[in-house]
């Protein structure tokens, strides 16, 4: 029923609902009484004209965890509203009116359309369209019945697709880390077939005629499209050499192998960008542990900083705040035969930098990272809090040309604020894709994804807006 209703529906924090006018017989939503506006996961929202009307058309991943199943919308545009979600963060979104359906009522809300995969559920129930129709009880869940997966399967039969897109791999070590889980969150709903490769369970045939690269139990990976790879600091070796059969093969790789190597060798790439006119912090590097004097006084004496050239993006870096402690620590790294260079502190950072990500020569996105109280620089391998910045034209430039310097399609890129102006830290070959995403709003792995698209020429197939009916 649409009318007035004689009496009002106790739900709990959670409920199946359904969106008819949409073609959606079934979604989990969070019922959210703080929040004054419902919200629906909606992706590839494109506005359109229809007669001298604005509407839109978006598809939506009706059921969480699951990306095979994709339902087509489209509806008339309410609004175009700023709102600023629970986050923190500010998003222009498109307002759409469309129908609930909560267990015996029927009657319409408004909802925001937005990218809703890093939450809980698929649609957020706020109040406004709870006014003078429902009691929330907090404490309970599924009033109305829960819906067997077998009688979900049935519902949406008819919108499960089989991927028409490219065969992606990626080449990681942990299915489970959140960079990887969006990387292949995001392939998938740009319709690619997304596979997960542990670098280590890959093993290559070297042949002149036949060169093949095999997975655990013999699978042959010779027909991916694509592969993206993520290598742990102690599998560079091996992960350049798997990255290169994929190359000798015609399999493309969205960070070459040789990029990835010349990110990797930390002393190797500071040579290369100072090569081609970029600013690094004024960095020491020796062999004998008799030269470790004149290597302070290079960066300017105490406080300095050390830092470990095998090491990981983010550890083996100290801070040494005298003289003394940075012979000590210098003399000790020597001692076990580690190479190690020293570098300036730039006291004026106040224990803040900046990560700039690079993808296909562009800044997608950008944030300020703040060190723990007592350290000097923050990491991404610590807790450290991270705030969505604006970055200067100068910046910007100098992490784009970063990438394109060592080659990589895709790059995190550190950069420290000096007197002196945007200072080059690292540049990371697999940076971290969780936290910039939450603190900037940016569809970073989607931006990946997109890039190799790019280069392999390849564009979805989207269906073009339905007529409307000419039925009542």
């Amino acid at each position: 029923m649409t009318g007035k209703t004689t009496h009002k529906i106790i739900v709990g924090s959670e409920e199946w609902c359904s969106l008819p006018l949409l073609s959606i017989p079934a979604i989990k939503v969070r019922v959210d009484s703080g929040a004054k506006t419902s919200a629906l996961h909606a992706f590839n929202i494109k506005g359109f004209k229809r007669a001298d009307s604005d509407w839109v058309s978006f598809e939506v991943h009706p059921l969480q965890g699951n990306r095979s199943t994709i339902v087509p919308c489209e509806a008339e545009v309410l609004d175009k509203r700023t709102v600023k979600s629970s986050s923190g963060l500010t998003e222009k979104r498109y307002v759409i009116r469309t129908s609930l359906l909560l267990g015996e009522q029927t009657w319409e809300i408004e909802v925001t359309l937005t990218n809703r995969d890093s939450m809980g559920y698929r649609m957020l129930l706020g109040r406004e369209a709870m006014v003078g129709r429902i009691l929330v009880d907090p404490a309970a869940g599924f009033m109305g019945g829960e819906i067997e997966e077998e009688n979900l399967e049935q519902q949406y039969f008819a919108h499960n697709r089989k991927s028409l897109g490219l065969s992606i791999g990626l080449l990681a070590s942990n299915p489970e880390l959140p960079s990887n889980v969006r990387l292949m969150e995001a392939g998938e709903e740009r319709g690619h077939r997304m596979h997960f490769y542990d670098i280590r369970q890959c093993y290559m045939k070297l042949d002149a005629e036949t060169p093949e690269v095999h997975y655990r139990g013999g699978r042959i990976l010779n027909k991916l499209d694509a592969v993206i790879p993520r290598i742990r600091p102690d599998l560079t070796f091996y992960g350049c050499a798997l990255v290169r059969q994929f190359e000798s093969i015609g399999i493309y790789s969205l960070n070459s192998a040789e990029a990835i190597g010349n990110s990797r060798d930390k002393l190797f790439s500071l040579q290369m960008l100072l090569r081609s006119g970029l600013s690094i912090p004024t960095s020491g590097f020796a062999d004998s542990p008799i030269e470790t004097g004149e290597l302070i006084d290079m960066v300017n004496g105490a406080p300095l900083v050390v830092k470990l050239l095998e090491g990981p993006q983010g550890r083996g870096v100290v801070l040494a705040e005298t003289r003394k402690a940075g012979e000590s620590l210098i003399n000790a790294f020597k001692s076990l035969q580690a190479n190690l260079l020293v570098q300036e502190f730039i006291k004026e950072a106040d224990g803040k930098d900046l990560r700039l990500f690079v993808v296909d020569g562009k800044v997608v996105a950008a944030m300020q990272r703040h060190a723990l109280t007592g350290d000097f620089r923050p990491s991404l391998h610590r807790s450290v809090s991270a705030t969505k910045v604006k970055i200067s034209v100068e910046e910007k430039r100098l992490a784009i040309k970063a990438a394109k310097v060592l080659g990589l399609k895709v790059a995190g890129v550190d950069i420290i604020r000096s007197r002196k102006g945007p200072l080059l830290l690292e540049v990371s070959s697999s940076p971290g894709i969780g936290s910039i995403e939450e603190v900037t709003g940016k569809d970073v792995a989607g931006n990946m994804i997109i890039a190799i698209e790019r280069q392999l020429g390849w564009q979805r197939k989207v269906a073009a807006p339905r007529e409307l009916s000419t039925g009542s």
